[in-house]
């Protein structure tokens, strides 16, 4: 059991302790207990202890029934577990208590997205994107942009792959997927300019290819006459991802 942990327990035994001596202190102290049985539940699912981040998450609504970032945590749990009946069951009472929480929507839209349910993904992915102080909301719009990608909506796709880039210029999906966009679009010139960015990452061992950046590169260098570089793409597409859907595009592209 690590530092933090411990500490967490400490404070909620030495409260505990407090409230069975004086009950107007135990009162004034529930908003610390609650909060210290929810980060104690965090610190359990974040080592994978799903029984101990029940317990905490429990605790914490027994004292605040109303809490939604616990009943995140066990949306959380189950999903881990593979109860998908109890992770939605308890990701909706946890967008119902905390609707404002950017967190919970993604979360919750990431559960979905998982379920193939990509309507109602987008929906809890846009509600994440809209609270311009969330620490992963770049993350939320490419979530967003590869959702609405699946559901052929293109237009909405660019725009959250766009904001993504804005917000984290960095974010490497959203660049290939956008670029693939705009070779579909007949917009070389930006695709090519997107791919360089994510290339001096690869050079930079900061990220490495994957199927989808190799099948965009490989369509770049074609319509740039750059053949030995397409063949080598093409290589470690079919050496790496043989069984990738790129692959089976990029065949079919060279049987034409």
């Amino acid at each position: 059991m690590n530092g933090l942990r411990l500490t967490l327990l400490f404070f909620l035994v030495l409260v505990a302790g407090c409230a069975t001596n004086e009950t107007r202190t135990a009162g004034a102290d529930k908003p610390a207990v609650h909060t210290a049985y929810t980060r104690l539940g965090i610190e359990y699912l974040q080592a994978r202890d799903l029984q101990g981040a029940k317990n905490a998450f429990q605790k914490a609504l027994e004292i605040a029934p109303d809490d939604g970032e616990a009943y995140n945590g066990l949306a959380l749990t189950f999903q881990i577990e593979g109860e998908a009946e109890l992770a939605e069951e308890y990701f909706r009472k946890a967008t119902r208590y905390a609707p404002q929480s950017a967190m919970i929507h993604n979360n919750f839209g990431a559960f979905l997205f998982s379920a193939q349910r990509y309507e109602e993904a987008c929906k809890e992915l846009a509600r994440a994107t809209e609270d311009p102080f969330y620490n992963r909301r770049s993350q939320a719009f490419e979530n967003l942009g590869r959702c609405y990608r699946l559901l052929d909506k293109s237009e909405a796709a660019q725009h959250a792959f766009s904001r993504a880039l804005q917000i984290s210029p960095s974010r490497m999906i959203s660049m290939i997927e956008l670029a693939d966009l705009f070779i579909a679009q007949g917009k070389y010139d930006k695709a090519e300019s997107l791919f360089e960015r994510f290339s001096a990452l690869v050079d930079a061992k900061r990220v490495e290819h994957y199927a989808g950046s190799l099948w965009v590169g490989i369509r770049l260098a074609r319509h740039s006459g750059r053949s030995s570089q397409a063949a080598t793409y093409a290589l470690i597409l079919k050496n790496l991802f043989p069984d990738s859907a790129e692959y089976r595009m990029y065949e079919e592209s060279h049987g034409e």
